[in-house]
């Protein structure tokens, strides 16, 4: 008998039955990405496994809403960071918006390329500052906010007199309040352990608005609370993030709603877990950092070859979205191999001799295969189960176990809603010449795009006439340009 999906709960850390608030309906809220440069592995990780999740989600008959937000707003990670859109504006000498246009390009382009859904709804921070001010006022109003400077603070020991600071990531609030370091702007604080609602903006900060509390833009953690709230209610099902944003961003995410709506926001809470390459920690700084560009060209020192983007997305599905995921050449050959064998088994099914009875027991792996994804999205022991079937596909076709029509049937569409429907996975054996030719488009169109940011005109008209030479129609628009065949 299938079993109830159990998820693992972050804040209560047990593994629970799901049971959503208002069932056949699920909310789910993803943190998205800062869109000031291109987005790096561990995101994809993330965003493939709540890819996967969302996946399951739907194959199971919930009508899912998938919020995942876009942060184009320059928030100061903490008191003293720079922040990273206008910097990157700055030193490219080009608009703050035109930094956020060319990298949520990219971030789309990238999740398209990993066979990502897209999500239900994508709110952007900058088109909810009027939400954010509201939020800090009320805040304000309930004694759990207070201004200074013409910044906006979150007053921690005032909230945690009613509730609990430090539930989610299990800090203790006193030795936050007495061990956290000096910065820049502590002195404006009542407490070290306080975060910004809202920032004063310096005469040189580019990106700044108009509020009650003078010129300034909204603290990084404000945006999350009011998009997740506005689009999926005061209480959700499930909200996700990697493990790097449990503490200080998902904590304060709680204390702002608690404080604001007096609501417990979210039923699960959800993180993934930190890449590492060979070992050792992924950093730019270390001579790890390797963006999917690299890993999809193979242009990067650590790499002996491209990979493609099913590759990636299958290795990263071979481990538990709660588990560390190292990478490393050879572990990335293997899954190389391991997913041209699961696809080659796939695509031989419809060619299986049928008999009168069946020795491939069809229930059995079905139940196995349930199991496995109500057990905490548990993909790579779904994948193992998934290679049992391709060792029977083999059986039947060397003629040493035998299907009949019907199991035939059954099991040609319980494997393919596992694979293509529930991990996503695209055959790109039958499709490789298709695909390498869309990568060269993409290629050329990539080209085309950095001339126009040169202000080389030019050189992208030629592009564009070129590739409609040879048979390609470019389309410019507002997520950027596509081709059609001609």
């Amino acid at each position: 008998m299938q079993t109830k999906l159990k998820l693992y709960n972050s804040k209560n850390r047990a593994l629970e039955t799901f049971d959503p608030l208002n069932p056949p309906f699920v909310g789910l809220y993803v943190c998205g990405p800062t869109v000031y440069s291109e987005v790096h592995v561990g995101n994809v990780r993330t965003f493939n496994s709540f890819d996967l999740i969302y996946r399951y989600l739907l194959h199971l008959g919930y009508k899912v809403r998938y919020v995942r937000n876009i942060t184009d707003v320059g928030h100061l990670l903490d008191d003293t960071a720079e922040d990273r859109i206008s910097k990157k504006a700055r030193l490219e000498n080009i608009e703050p918006m035109e930094v956020v246009q060319r990298y949520t390009v990219d971030f789309h382009q990238t999740m398209e390329q990993f066979n990502a859904l897209p999500p239900s709804i994508e709110p952007t921070a900058t088109g909810h500052l009027i939400e954010q001010i509201e939020l800090v006022q009320t805040i304000i109003d309930k004694g759990f906010g207070y201004e200074s400077n013409g910044s906006v603070y979150f007053d921690v020991a005032a909230y945690n007199n009613h509730h609990n600071y430090g539930e989610l990531s299990g800090r203790n609030v006193d030795d936050l309040l007495s061990n956290t370091r000096d910065l820049d702007g502590q002195s404006d604080k009542r407490h070290p352990a306080d975060f910004a609602l809202w920032k004063n903006a310096e005469p040189q900060h580019i990106m700044k608005w108009n509020s009650p509390w003078g010129m300034g833009f909204p603290g990084w953690h404000l945006e999350c609370s009011v998009m997740s709230t506005k689009y999926l209610g005061k209480q959700f099902d499930i909200h996700g993030g990697g493990m790097d944003l449990k503490f200080p961003h998902h904590e304060c995410e709680i204390a702002q709603n608690k404080a604001g709506y007096d609501e417990e926001p979210v039923k699960y809470w959800l993180h993934t877990n930190m890449l590492t390459f060979n070992g050792k920690k992924m950093a730019k700084s270390e001579g790890t950092g390797v963006t999917p560009r690299e890993m999809l060209t193979g242009d990067h020192p650590l790499l002996t070859q491209a990979y493609s983007a099913m590759t990636i997305r299958f290795f990263m599905l071979q481990a538990h979205y709660r588990s560390t995921l190292d990478f490393s050449n050879e572990a990335l050959q293997a899954a190389e191999k391991g997913l041209k064998r699961l696809m080659v088994a796939l695509n031989s099914l419809e060619d299986l001799a049928v008999s009168e009875t069946s020795t491939l027991d069809v229930s059995d792996m079905h139940e196995k295969l349930y199991a496995a994804m109500n057990d905490d999205f548990n993909s790579p022991i779904a994948i193992a189960h998934l290679f049992e079937a391709v060792k029977w596909i083999n059986l039947i076709a060397d003629g040493k176990e035998t299907i009949s029509a019907s199991d035939k049937e059954a099991f040609t569409k319980l494997l393919n809603d596992f694979v293509v429907e529930v991990l996503g996975l695209k055959n790109e054996s039958n499709n490789d010449g298709a695909d390498k030719i869309d990568g060269l488009v993409q290629f050329a169109l990539e080209l085309r795009q950095q001339a126009k940011l040169d202000k080389n005109y030019a050189m992208s008209d030629s592009i564009r006439d070129r590739l409609k030479e040879i048979g390609f129609e470019i389309k410019d628009g507002k997520d950027g340009s596509t081709y059609t065949s001609l």
